[in-house]
């Protein structure tokens, strides 16, 4: 089973690198953009094939080490 993490940063969290990018787009002539928020994308690729148990073990990796639960918010999507 294939698991999708998307990570990124509360409401309220500066985002320095989303405002280079808007920068950069608008430089770039892409004047319609009004914000940008940047985040990461994680695949993993499970040995399991029980979603609960998936959907648990990725949780737990998300608050252990994959995201930053204090500036951070997380979405798992099991594919």
């Amino acid at each position: 089973m294939k698991a999708r993490v998307t990570v990124t940063l509360k409401n309220g969290v500066l985002d320095p690198q989303g405002k280079a990018i808007q920068g950069a787009l608008k430089s770039l002539g892409f004047a319609g953009v009004d914000d940008v928020r940047q985040g990461k994308l994680i695949e993993l690729d499970l040995a399991t094939s029980d979603r609960a148990a998936a959907e648990a073990e990725v949780t737990a990796m998300c608050e252990k080490l994959l995201a930053n639960t204090v500036i951070e918010n997380y979405r798992i999507e099991l594919v």
